[in-house]
């Protein structure tokens, strides 16, 4: 197999028909509105709410100004018990407000928080739960709230990767407190940049929107510190385009993904990382564990032997966040207390997946893997 001429990246951002933006844009052009809750703002809250299945959904110009406002509208204070299994947003944004992240280990099938570790965790000085919904797999939601509830907790969810999740038919933004959404280009919904926080009652929905801007309620009353967290008409504008591409795009995911579940179904030690029963999947990755006894070889090995290949796979999430060394001295850091997150970050592995990646590729890759098996290459 020779390499591939141009990168094979794992993902690519959605472009809708340039036609349709500037459509979109003319109309941002003649009313001269470029921010501050415009109209086409107001258009895509109300296409998401719909879509995601919300009550209350406020936009923001990226996902983790979204998660500090979430964190100041439950006035969070003291520890917050977290992941170490995620991208770093999720413990900064817990630090940068003052809040120390407390890690907790994950389940081994879902990969996320492990509410019996949760509980083990719980100090006097903890004020609330956010877990992480990873790859698009819900965390165990009863769980985390069965442990929120016996100890006075707020729960918020990062689902940065699980647009249009739904467990059971419901929407994932509807559990917990507050739920964060990144509309990131590297996600299968995106405005470039930008992001939101659904909730289920209308007076938090409030207070978010007065905290994304500044604590202001009118053109004389700050009422509380907040930012500046508003998203502007040029990201919802393209928002707008790329929701009316986006049922094509899953359906592209969805053959994609049945593709690499057919190649790499009978490779042992190589298992795609799945959503259980009851969930529809986000489609935003294809991510993959191996398990170096029964392969053969790590999932390092793989990783460069697809760059060799040009393939740029990603190892989503290694480090852990708690081996970064602004987190690594906490207590809660010491890898004797992780030892299912070290596991995971191990193994896994993700896989390029996006709409427009031809078929012949994924076999490809396909290949590529199963070359590697017992260390063949």
């Amino acid at each position: 197999m020779t390499p591939f001429d141009k990168p094979v990246y794992v993902t690519a951002p959605l472009l809708p028909p340039l036609e349709a933006v500037t459509a979109r844009l003319a109309d941002v052009w003649a009313s001269g509105w470029l921010t501050n809750n415009g109209r086409q703002q107001e258009l895509l809250e109300a296409a998401l709410r719909a879509y995601l299945g919300v009550p209350q959904l406020s936009l923001f110009n990226n996902g983790t100004i979204a998660l500090f406002t979430a964190l100041r509208a439950l006035d969070l204070r003291g520890e917050v018990i977290t992941t170490p299994f995620t991208f770093p947003a999720t413990p900064h944004a817990l630090a940068w407000s003052g809040v120390t992240p407390v890690f907790a280990d994950i389940d081994p099938v879902r990969l996320t928080l492990d509410p019996a570790r949760v509980e083990e965790a719980i100090t006097p000085r903890t004020t609330g739960i956010l877990g992480v919904h990873v790859y698009g797999i819900p965390c165990d939601l009863d769980g985390l709230q069965q442990v929120a509830d016996r100890h006075g907790l707020k729960v918020i969810y990062d689902g940065a990767h699980a647009f249009g999740t739904r467990v059971n038919g419901a929407g994932i933004g509807t559990f917990g407190d507050i739920t964060m959404l990144s509309f990131h280009a590297t996600k299968l919904f995106h405005t470039a940049e930008g992001g939101a926080l659904a909730c289920r009652d209308e007076a938090m929905r409030e207070r978010i929107n007065q905290l994304k801007n500044f604590g202001i309620i009118d053109p004389e009353t700050v009422l509380s510190i907040g930012l500046n967290g508003k998203m502007n008409e040029l990201q919802a504008v393209l928002g707008l385009a790329v929701l009316d591409c986006l049922a094509e795009e899953i359906d592209r995911r969805k053959a994609l993904l049945q593709l690499y579940r057919r190649a790499l179904g009978d490779v042992d030690g190589v298992t795609m990382v799945e959503e259980p029963p009851g969930i529809e999947s986000s489609y935003q990755y294809c991510a993959i564990r191996i398990d170096e006894a029964r392969f053969g070889c790590s999932r390092d090995d793989v990783h460069r032997a697809l760059m060799n290949h040009n393939v740029i796979s990603r190892k989503y999430f290694f480090p852990l966040c708690s081996d970064y060394a602004c987190y690594r001295d906490l207590p809660s850091a010491d890898p004797a207390r992780l030892p299912v997150a070290r596991t995971a970050a191990m193994q896994v592995l993700c896989l390029p997946l996006y709409g427009s990646l031809p078929p012949e590729t994924v076999q490809c890759i396909c290949d590529i893997i199963a070359s590697c098996r017992g260390g063949a290459s």
